[in-house]
C-alpha cells in the first residue's frame, strides 16, 4: 500500500467495516433509507450494511440499487452505447462533460458494474466532502479527494498530487478514473474541456507529451440530460453572477445534490466514445507546449458534441430564444407548450428580471444544439 497518498484516496477494503459501522450509527440513514429504500424497512437497509464488508459488497449492496431506486422515480430511462468498446480490459482516463454532481459519476458506476466491468474511481471536491457520513460514502465508493481553492502555489502542489493519484491508479492499482472536463459542472449547458485540467494530467510525468497522455488512455464520457438537472438553480446563479462574484451559502452544495436526485430528469443517455489515438495525440504533439493542450481539448469537445444527444427540450429552447421553428421536425406542439408551462412556473420562483432569467433558462437547453450543429457544419 503506497501511503504517500493516504490524505486523498478511497478506503482500502479494510477500512470498510468501520465505516459501515458509523454510516449505520449516523442519525441521517433514516431518512435517507426512507427515500432510497422505500419498501424496505430501515432493519433491512441495516442487515444490507452489515453484509457489505468490501467496497464491491457495499457497491452491490448499497449504491447499486440507490442509484437504479433514483433512475426509477426521477427519469423517464436510461440508455447507453459504446460500453462494448471498455470490454479491452484497459484502464482509462474517462474525461466526462458534467451537468450532475452526483449522478454523472453515479450512473456511470452502475452502468460499468451491470456490464461486469470494475468500477472506476470518482474525483471528489473536498468542498463536498462535509460531514463523515458523507466522506464514508464517498471514500467507499471508490471516490477521491481533489482539493478546492487556495493560493497559486498550494493549488499546483495540490494538482501535481491528483496527477500523481491518478496515474498511480490507472498503472499501478489497475483502475479506471472517472473527472469532469472542467473544475465545476457547467451551467450553461455550453460543454468545454479546460485546457488546465489536460495540464494536470500531465504533470505527474516526465515523459514526452505523446507517452505521457498516451498511457493514461482519455476516453471522454458524454451525458445527456433531458431536463438539466438543477437547471432553475443554475439559472439563479448565472444570473447573479452577472452582476456581482457568486457566494456559495453554506450547504449549497450538499442542497444541489439533493434538488438533482430528486428533480425529474426526463431521458438520460451515456456514450462511451472512443479513447483517445495514438494519431491525435501525435498531431497534438505537433505544436508548442500550450497548443498542444488546446488542440487536444479541441478534439474530445468535438467527440463530446459529435456523440451528445439532442433532446426536444433542446430544440424547443433554441426556437423559443430565436424566436423561430427552425427545428419544428423534432419536436410536437404538445412538447413545446409542456417546456414552456414547465419553464414559466420556475422561473416564478426566481430573484431577477424575468426577460433576463428567461433568456439564461433558455441558452441552457439551446447552447448543446449549437455546438452539436457546429460539428455538422465543419463535417
Amino acid at each position: 500500500m503506497d501511503q504517500r497518498f493516504d490524505d486523498l484516496r478511497p478506503y482500502y477494503d479494510s477500512e470498510i467495516p468501520a465505516a459501515i459501522g458509523r454510516v449505520a450509527a449516523s442519525p441521517y440513514l433514516p431518512a435517507i433509507a426512507s427515500y432510497l429504500f422505500p419498501a424496505k424497512p430501515l432493519e433491512e437497509v441495516h442487515q444490507l450494511l452489515q453484509k457489505s464488508q468490501t467496497i464491491y459488497d457495499f457497491q452491490k449492496n448499497i449504491m447499486l440499487p440507490a442509484i437504479h431506486s433514483i433512475i426509477d422515480k426521477t427519469t423517464s430511462g436510461l440508455s447507453y452505447e459504446g460500453i462494448d468498446g471498455l470490454k479491452d480490459g484497459r484502464k482509462r482516463m474517462f474525461i466526462a462533460n458534467h451537468r450532475d454532481i452526483l449522478l454523472d459519476a453515479a450512473i456511470l458506476q452502475i452502468l460499468l458494474f451491470d456490464n461486469g466491468i470494475d468500477t472506476s474511481e470518482i474525483t471528489f471536491g473536498s468542498n463536498l466532502m462535509q460531514g463523515e457520513l458523507v466522506v464514508d460514502i464517498g471514500k467507499m465508493n471508490k471516490m477521491f479527494r481533489i482539493m478546492r481553492g487556495g493560493t497559486v502555489k498550494e493549488f499546483y502542489k495540490n494538482s501535481t498530487e491528483v496527477s500523481s493519484y491518478m496515474r498511480y491508479a490507472i498503472l499501478q492499482k489497475k483502475q479506471s478514473v472517472w473527472i469532469a472536463q472542467r473544475n465545476g459542472r457547467t451551467k450553461d449547458g455550453a460543454d468545454k474541456t479546460d485546457m488546465a485540467v489536460l495540464k494536470m494530467f500531465a504533470l505527474s510525468s516526465d515523459k514526452t507529451f505523446f507517452e505521457n497522455l498516451k498511457e493514461l488512455c482519455i476516453t471522454p464520457l458524454v451525458i445527456s440530460y433531458e431536463y438539466e438537472p438543477c437547471d432553475f438553480l443554475k439559472t439563479q446563479e448565472l444570473f447573479i453572477t452577472r452582476y456581482q462574484k457568486y457566494e456559495k451559502e453554506p450547504g449549497e452544495d450538499l442542497n444541489s445534490i439533493l434538488h438533482g436526485i430528486r428533480q425529474f430528469k426526463g431521458h438520460i443517455h451515456f456514450v462511451f466514445t472512443d479513447a483517445i489515438t495514438d494519431e491525435e495525440l501525435q498531431y497534438c504533439d505537433r505544436f508548442d507546449r500550450n497548443r498542444k493542450f488546446q488542440q487536444l481539448a479541441q478534439i474530445i469537445d468535438r467527440r463530446i458534441y459529435e456523440n451528445y444527444r439532442l433532446w426536444p427540450t433542446n430544440y424547443i429552447a433554441h426556437d423559443l430564444l430565436n424566436q423561430s421553428y427552425r427545428y419544428r421536425d423534432h419536436y410536437t406542439e404538445e412538447q413545446r407548450k409542456q417546456f414552456m408551462d414547465y419553464m414559466d412556473e420556475g422561473l416564478k420562483n426566481l430573484i431577477g428580471e424575468e426577460t433576463e432569467l428567461r433568456d439564461i433558462f433558455l441558452h441552457i437547453y439551446a447552447n448543446p444544439v449549437d455546438n452539436v450543429m457546429g460539428v455538422n457544419e465543419i463535417h
